[in-house]
């Protein structure tokens, strides 16, 4: 049996040219442009964007209404103020704030903003998780 692992999530976006200027104004480096997916390499998931319409279709679901902000898109950082950078960035590249980042009662220091879709991105300092030097969480060795 293969090892449980993520090795793409695809954002449904209604407007590619918007949600492409949104995700390359905050830092992320296009690494494909397949079909109609555009994709970002990070650490070692890529994250692609697909039209809503084409993804619906794609999932054998023409016509059906895709929704957003019901699941999390986290990223980790080492520090608050990292956390305070990333967010900073976000929200010049075009996010909308959702929560300030702010310390947590699990011990943490995490903020939300989404993207121009809705989707919903954590950014976040556990001070529980280990990470390893390029930011991937390394729980469980």
């Amino acid at each position: 049996m293969a090892a449980p692992r993520i090795s793409l999530v695809t954002l449904g976006v209604a407007d590619m040219d918007r949600a492409l200027a949104f995700y390359e104004a905050w830092g992320w480096k296009r690494v494909d442009r397949e079909g109609g997916l555009v994709m970002f390499q990070a650490n070692g998931t890529l994250i692609a964007l697909f039209g809503l319409a084409d993804l619906a279709e794609d999932q054998a679901r023409p016509g059906a209404t895709l929704g957003t902000g019901a699941m999390t898109l986290a990223q980790n950082y080492a520090t608050e103020a990292e956390v305070d950078e990333v967010f900073a960035e976000a929200l010049a590249a075009g996010a909308t704030e959702l929560k300030r980042p702010q310390a947590v009662f699990w011990g943490g220091y995490s903020g939300y903003v989404a993207d121009p879709d809705g989707h919903v991105w954590e950014l976040a300092m556990n001070p529980f998780w280990p990470l390893d030097p390029d930011g991937t969480v390394a729980l469980g060795g």
